[in-house]
């Protein structure tokens, strides 16, 4: 098998083409959005397309449906974090030449699972 960032794709023809992004925060810090889900500076994130970067960064972060601080049954809390607001962060499609290797997901960065808080202490 060769090194090469294609050998993924060829090993698995129906794989998709990843690439990588760079999720920079752009709203000044004291903007009223991020007092609904603060920010979490510079990520890098390997995904199929800027939109799915955004989508890869807020899966990253600790859900309402994965701790006991529901809002209600089956609601979750995905369509609020600040990587989805495009007032709050940009998507910068970094340049590597070709597909990137490797799975999808958070590649650099931290993304801080104290977003939400836990009714039971």
């Amino acid at each position: 098998m060769s090194d090469t960032p294609n050998a993924a794709a060829a090993a698995e023809p129906d794989a998709p083409m990843l690439k990588l992004f760079r999720l920079v925060p752009v709203a000044r810090a004291e903007d009223p959005r991020w007092d609904r889900a603060g920010s979490q500076g510079a990520i890098l994130v390997r995904a199929e397309s800027p939109a799915d970067a955004r989508l890869v960064a807020s899966e990253a972060e600790l859900d309402f449906t994965e701790i006991d601080a529901k809002p209600a049954e089956g609601t979750d809390t995905r369509m609020a974090s600040a990587f989805r607001d495009e007032k709050l962060y940009t998507v910068i499609e970094v340049e590597t030449g070709a597909a990137e290797a490797g799975q999808r997901g958070v590649v650099e960065g931290t993304v801080s699972v104290g977003t939400i808080r836990p009714t039971e202490i």
